[in-house]
Formats: structure tokens, sequence, C-alpha cells
């Protein structure tokens, strides 16, 4: 019985390597540079750059290695690859937008509400001014008084005629920051709306305001 096991056991171990060996006289089929097709044990690497196939111990094809990527190909890939990047972003944006605005017109409302908030806000600074430029008048009529009757002026009512014309400045930078935040929030909406137009079909039926908007002076 030791003897059969022995045998049989021999005999496994050659199937299992006649197996492996079988397995392994796999051949390669390849086109050279010439565009000749060359069957091998081996595949040259520029060979292998154009692509090849495996063949096995009976010459049938088990595998297909397809050829390396072109520069032209790699960058379609990359180009297809951002289109549909952009393109999934562009769908986000919309669902986005639609969970605003179900409709145009929707956007423009909200947009001039926005725009009347914003300039009422600046009304507030130009009254804010107007009280300055007030104050202003006064002390420089005091010291232009002074200055005719040959007196001097004093400092506290220079410093007070430089403290009123800073303060007035800063309000005007104020007040152009803000309508160049309304310009851009406008141009915002305004984008919002055209696309909306786009996912929804719909066409607005209300004209947006697009005056100008006034600088820090009221002027437009």
């Amino acid at each position: 019985m030791n003897r059969i096991q022995r045998v049989f056991s021999t005999v496994l171990a050659a199937s299992l390597l006649f197996a492996a060996t079988a397995a392994d006289a796999r051949m390669y089929r390849y086109k050279d540079e010439n565009g000749r097709t060359v069957i091998s044990n081996t595949v040259p690497q520029q060979a292998s750059r154009r692509g090849y196939e495996i063949l096995n111990s009976q010459g049938r094809v088990v595998e297909v290695i397809d050829p390396e990527p072109t520069a032209e190909e790699l960058a379609a890939r990359a180009a297809e690859e951002e289109r549909q990047r952009q393109a999934e972003l562009q769908r986000q944006a919309d669902l986005a937008l639609l969970k605003r605005f179900s409709h145009p017109d929707e956007a423009i409302r909200a947009m001039e509400r926005k725009i009347q908030e914003m300039r009422g806000l600046t009304q507030l600074k130009r009254g804010n001014i107007s009280v300055l430029v007030s104050q202003l008048d006064e002390e420089q009529g005091r010291a232009a008084n002074l200055e005719r009757a040959g007196r001097d002026i004093p400092e506290s009512t220079l410093q007070k005629i430089t403290r009123l014309q800073n303060q007035i400045r800063g309000i005007e930078r104020e007040i152009a920051v803000q309508n160049a935040e309304i310009e851009r929030m406008r141009e915002h909406y305004l984008e919002d709306i055209e696309r909306l137009e786009i996912i929804t079909g719909e066409q607005a039926t209300i004209t947006p305001d697009l005056a100008p908007i006034a600088d820090g002076n009221g002027t437009p």
C-alpha cells in the first residue's frame, strides 16, 4: 500500500509539474516596427507599447494587451474627463438653483428686494454725509471769518475740519464699495435668471431693474 501511495504521489507531482510547465509555455504575438506579425516567447519593450496577444500552448489567444495610448489619446481622455466633471458641477449647481427658485420671475423679485435693501442703506449713509457736510461748512465758515479778522484759527477748529473731511471721505468710500457689491450681486442674479430660463424652459415675464447704481454723491 505504501508503495502504491508513493507511486501515486510521484505521478501526481509529475502531472502538476507538467501542467505548470504547459501553463508557462505561453507565447506572444505582436507586430514589429515594420508591421510584420511575430510570435515569440518574449515581447520587446517597443513592441509591448504597440500592444500584443498572449497565446496558450495550443496557440489560442487567452489575453489581449491593448497598446499604450498616444499623447493625443491621453489629451482627449483628459479633456473628456474634465468635460464630465464640469457637467456634473453644472448639474449640482442647477439643482441648488432650483431649490432657491422655481421660475425666473422669483429670482427677479428676490434680486430687486435685495437691491432695494442695499440702496436703503446707501441713502442712510448719504444722509450722514449731508449732516457732516453741514458741520464742515459751519467750521470752515468760522475759520474763514477768523482769517478775515486777522486772527489765528484755533488748532481745535483745524482738527475738527480735518476730522469731518476724513469722515465724509470714509463714508463715500463705504458707499462706493457697497455700490460695487450691488453690481456684482445683480450680475450674479442675472446669470441665475438666464440659467433658470434654460433649465426650466420658462421665460421671465418681469423686466429686471437695470438702472445704474448711483455713487456716493447720488450720481449714476
